[in-house]
């Protein structure tokens, strides 16, 4: 057995095992073959210990995806119980109810032996632009979304389970992308898996279970601390979100107990039959990240720092959808999920938490032929404003909750029949405040193809916009439009040549009075061309005295 380590060498061993995630993560970008993980690192790779705790994971890794992972390892592993895993046995699903709460991100594990005995799994998720199928914002229930990948081996022994790849092959627009990226992971396993063996024989690590167990104990003591700090009470908000139909409440309750931290959905509006509900794994993982940030971001981030907080939504409702409910676009309420926990806690820690950002996460899917008479599928990612923090102003076009990456215009416009003819920052879009809000942006694509080119959009923040704390203002709505004239911000439009779509995203809301924010912080809001003096006046700040020379 090997000796305790100190908490030097547990450290150490920590950041190598988090390195030895990123070395995975860079050699999955590497080798993949498409635009969404290549530029937008729209990922995750993990490191589980054999008891399926999530114990370390590359540094750039989308929120979602690390907090539902253990989540899909059990259900994975209770359809192969570990004792009937073998060496290159790599697992896959896409289960929307046992992932990450829709078809498009697969996850996939691989159990790592050393001297015959299992240690821990290799995973990771990626997002895969089409799963097959047709979805649409009006979607009706998740049969209509794509392939459902069951729990099934992909690779048993190292060999490539045919009949798995023929089923995907067979079901998706672009196999040689989603197979591509499929095998990128393989390698990147290999990889990991050799230099996790060769890091424990180096640091003399035989039960490397001991070691995740205090580090995992270090991480939940740590965070038992914060959120002793916090006065026990009941403190209950709710955010609105646009819907389709009508408007959707979600209502968060936060119980504070000694060390512990219950939040509960109970309020929150019932699922409805289009693609906006978020499954249990997904809402748990925006909930436990969100006060992850708030309380501890500093302690590693693992299964140890979630030991003391639970999260609950009554089963039927927006955020606990039963089956068979459509789930496609289920960021469009869990992305609301920190900002309704940020208004709850802001009765008790406004110091440590920010105002609403312009998510939900932007996005559109474009579909048509490409420049070579090739068909192509290509999603664009577009954020908001963040939120105005306690100290800070909000940055412009910064994605929160969800940390994906952008698309280069001159890879997009490559690679695709379309020219980006304006991308530029909305001034006045970000709420007014002590602390302002960031800016939106606004982006415009012309089709330059004589073929039809089609778009898939579902936005929200159009009727309802990011909102302010503690005296802040609310940020600018967001909007969509073809030709100058609005469109549904949830539809399937379809380009011709000349045709210009435009987006303007939200901006973030502001924190704290207007009237109280630095007059020099504004004089140079105002020069920058951020905010213009009208805005300004009617916004309550406080205006320096122009002298003759202005």
């Amino acid at each position: 057995m090997s000796p305790p380590l100190s908490p030097i060498r547990l450290g150490i061993l920590w950041q190598r095992l988090t390195g030895l995630m990123d070395e995975v993560a860079q050699t999955f970008v590497r080798t993949s073959f498409s635009v969404v993980v290549r530029e937008n690192w729209d990922l995750t790779c993990s490191f589980l210990d054999a008891e399926g705790r999530q114990f370390a994971q590359s540094s750039r890794s989308v929120p979602s995806f690390i907090g539902t992972m253990p989540r899909t390892l059990a259900g994975m592993l209770r359809r192969f119980p570990k004792e009937t895993l073998e060496p290159g046995d790599v697992l896959i699903s896409n289960d929307s109810w046992l992932g990450t709460g829709h078809l498009n991100d697969i996850t996939m594990m691989q159990p790592v032996f050393r001297h015959g005995a299992l240690i821990g799994y290799l995973g990771g998720t990626f997002h895969t632009v089409d799963i097959g199928g047709a979805p649409r914002p009006d979607a009706r229930d998740s049969y209509e979304e794509g392939l459902t990948i069951p729990v099934a081996k992909i690779k048993r022994r190292g060999v490539e389970n045919a009949d798995v790849i023929a089923f995907i092959e067979a079901n998706v627009r672009e196999p040689e992308e989603t197979l591509g990226d499929i095998r990128a992971q393989f390698s990147a396993y290999d990889i990991a898996a050799a230099r996790l063996l060769r890091m424990l024989d180096e640091e003399g690590i035989d039960d490397l279970t001991a070691v995740t167990s205090e580090i995992l104990d270090r991480s939940e003591r740590s965070m038992r601390e914060m959120i002793a700090a916090i006065p026990d009470g009941e403190f209950s908000d709710e955010v609105t979100a646009d819907g389709f139909d009508h408007p959707l409440t979600i209502r968060c309750t936060i119980r504070k107990r000694g060390s512990a931290l219950e939040v509960d959905y109970t309020g929150t509006a019932e699922q409805i039959d289009r693609p906006v509900n978020s499954p249990l794994n997904f809402t748990y993982a925006y909930s436990v990240y969100a006060l992850k940030c708030a309380l501890d971001p500093v302690a590693p981030n693992n299964d140890g720092s979630l030991r003391p907080i639970t999260v609950t939504a009554p089963e039927g409702c927006l955020l606990n959808p039963r089956r068979p409910a459509p789930v496609w676009g289920r960021h469009l309420s869990g992305h609301y999920l920190p900002f309704v926990i940020y208004r709850t806690l802001a009765q008790v820690i406004p110091d440590k938490i920010a105002a609403e950002s312009g998510s939900p996460l932007w996005n559109v899917y474009f579909k048509g032929t490409d420049r070579k008479g090739g068909k192509f599928v290509r999603m664009f990612f577009m954020n908001g404003g963040h939120g105005a923090r306690p100290a800070l102003d909000g940055p412009a076009c910064l994605s929160f909750p969800s940390n994906v990456a952008n698309t280069p215009i001159e890879e997009f416009e490559n690679t695709t029949p379309l020219l980006v003819r304006e991308k530029a920052l909305i001034p006045d879009s970000g709420g007014a405040g002590r602390f302002r809000g960031g800016e939106g942006q606004r982006l415009s694509f012309e089709s330059v193809t004589d073929d039809p080119v089609t778009f898939v959009i579902r936005h929200e923040r159009v009727q309802f916009p990011p909102g302010g704390l503690l005296g802040g203002q609310p940020g600018r709505c967001g909007r969509d439009l073809v030709n100058g004239a609005v469109i549904p911000a949830k539809t399937v439009q379809t380009l011709r040549r000349g045709d210009v779509v435009t987006f303007e995203t939200p901006g973030g809301g502001g924190m704290y009075a207007p009237s109280d924010r630095d007059p020099q912080a504004l004089s140079r809001d105002i020069a920058s061309g951020l905010v213009s003096a009208e805005a300004a006046a009617a916004a309550g700040y406080p205006l320096l005295e122009r002298t003759d020379d202005q």
